[in-house]
């Protein structure tokens, strides 16, 4: 999942200060499980934009905005946005890029994108993944250092640890705090013992 937040609406009045006849695009995907994209959210946008005085054309809610194959396909979702003189999209920077690469219109984003992270017990977790192309999770217990160490520390933690909270953001946990725990809980403490240099493990 791609965390992303939305961003304030003054910021996007001023995005479109110049735009007017808009259609909006959301995201079936992760904006909407984020409700920053979603059904509810793309029509409060409209509603929104509206009272600021702009003239929106219609929106369409993709199963995904990263994943749209052509401007034929958003026109068979809503036909008006052929009307359009400008695209606000309601999803990731994937989703906005995408959209930019089908449409010939200027395209805004609502959101900012934060990480890659995911859903668990309910809860959003961000930052999960680097996305560093070189996945090596398994040697950490299925816990990314890359991706929730502000250090990216892969051969154990600091130092400057207090009490199993991180030096740089003490508002959460260490990692390699959790990693142990993991480890140790599934019996693998043995893979703490690679030293790794330069994305390579030794050993």
């Amino acid at each position: 999942m791609i965390v992303s937040s939305a961003k304030p609406f003054e910021e996007i009045i001023k995005l479109l200060k110049d735009e007017d006849d808009i259609f909006i695009i959301g995201c079936g995907a992760c904006a909407a499980k984020l409700h920053v994209g979603g059904e509810p959210e793309v029509l409060n946008m409209r509603q929104r934009l509206e009272e600021a005085g702009k003239h929106v054309v219609g929106w369409c809610i993709p199963s995904a905005a990263c994943s749209v194959a052509s401007f034929d396909s958003l026109v068979k979702k809503n036909p008006v946005i052929k009307e359009a003189k400008s695209i606000l999209v309601m999803a990731c920077g994937s989703g906005v890029s995408i959209v930019s690469k089908v449409a010939e219109t200027p395209v805004y984003p609502s959101n900012n994108t934060e990480s890659l992270g995911g859903r668990s017990q309910g809860e959003v977790v961000p930052e999960l993944c680097a996305m560093c192309g070189d996945c090596k999770v398994y040697y950490f217990g299925g816990i990314c250092p890359k991706g929730q160490c502000p250090k990216q520390l892969l051969n154990g933690p600091c130092g400057g640890s207090i009490e199993g909270k991180c030096e740089v953001d003490p508002e959460k946990d260490c990692v390699w705090e959790l990693i142990f725990e993991r480890l140790e809980k599934i019996g693998r403490l043995d893979l703490l013992e690679k030293i790794w240099t330069c994305e390579k493990a030794e050993g």
